[in-house]
């Protein structure tokens, strides 16, 4: 499967299965040219995660594939430990 990879100032995200990835790109820059604002999505575990966009948040968005893991659903009601529960 695909996993999509968030890098966002010092933190990354690994996101979930599910998230459309070009509706978050517009909702980050539009926080963005708003001067600011928060952006909700859910990362691996199925966990949501709300970040503050501002103008000086640096993005790095990128995409690898990986082993197929069915409890990565993107449903943020549904949460489970993460990719360290594979180990």
């Amino acid at each position: 499967m695909v996993r999509t990879r968030m890098a966002l100032n010092e933190s990354e995200f690994i996101l979930a299965q599910g998230q459309d990835i070009a509706e978050l790109r517009r909702r980050m820059e539009g926080a963005m040219r708003a001067g600011g604002g928060f952006v909700e999505f859910v990362v691996v575990g199925n966990r949501s995660v709300s970040v503050l966009m501002t103008p000086t948040t640096q993005v790095v968005i990128s995409v690898e594939t990986v082993e197929f893991d069915a409890r990565d659903t993107g449903d943020s009601a549904v949460p489970y430990g993460g990719e360290y529960d594979l180990l």
